[in-house]
């Protein structure tokens, strides 16, 4: 049986792809300098939220996901971020390969909403492997790789803006259900609206609550009125 062990030296933005993309450099060593013809490898990467401290402005934007800060002691557990596959071409004794995983800024998914509400630091994340090794010398050999081979590594928050910031500058992406876009297409139609965003500022105006008038006080609305002094029981029978 060939035994692989994995690290991961490195992750970067691919500038040049088509969507958003990390790309993690990873370093695969075969133990005893053996012949490998291939690996079919299978990669799953989690968020590891426990790993990490946050300021008290990411702490709020993290309550959707894990509650009140109180209780983060229970909730904080590991987010699926993702799962990608890849051959390994063949090697002798180590290698090193990219492997690239495609992301999303759709705010659906718990990963994406964990790394907006982020400022600055770093984002821990581990990184299980299994799948197939073909190696030998001389034949050929088919052995899984072992469940237990994981290995971690730390992505720059700033990393993950800079590849979003390429992609959709300035911008977000909501998933809505089909009704409910074409409630805001007739919403924007009657309004003669511009934009979306026109459409959803004008949506959050109306649905902001009117601030509460101050309270006036006798004598602050034009000249003072003074009453004329009454005397009691004068008229009244």
């Amino acid at each position: 049986m060939t035994e692989l062990h994995f690290t991961c030296t490195e992750v970067r933005a691919d500038r040049h792809a088509a969507g958003p993309t990390l790309v993690f450099r990873l370093r695969i060593t075969a133990a005893g300098g053996h012949r490998v013809h291939a690996v079919a490898l299978r990669c799953q990467l989690r968020i590891e939220p426990a790993r990490r401290t946050y300021a008290d402005a990411e702490g709020e934007r993290l309550t959707d996901l894990f509650g009140e800060r109180a209780r983060w002691g229970s909730t904080l557990h590991p987010i699926q971020f993702a799962q990608v596959s890849l051959m390994v071409p063949g090697f002798t004794g180590e290698t090193e390969v990219d492997v690239p995983v495609a992301c999303t800024y759709d705010l659906d998914i718990a990963a994406t909403r964990y790394f907006r509400a982020l400022d600055e630091g770093e984002v821990p994340l581990l990184l299980l492997f299994s799948g197939t090794v073909f190696s030998g010398p001389a034949g050929f050999q088919v052995t899984p790789v072992s469940w237990d081979r994981e290995s971690t590594v730390r992505l720059p928050v700033r990393v993950w803006r800079e590849m979003i910031e390429q992609h959709f500058p300035g911008c977000g992406w909501l998933r809505l259900p089909g009704d409910v876009i074409d409630g805001l297409l007739a919403f924007r139609t009657r309004r003669a609206l511009p934009s979306w965003e026109a459409t959803v500022r004008a949506l959050l105006s109306t649905a902001e609550p009117p601030e509460p008038a101050e309270p006036v006080k006798i004598g602050e609305i034009g000249e003072p009125v003074e009453a004329e002094p009454v005397e009691i029981g004068e008229g009244v029978r």
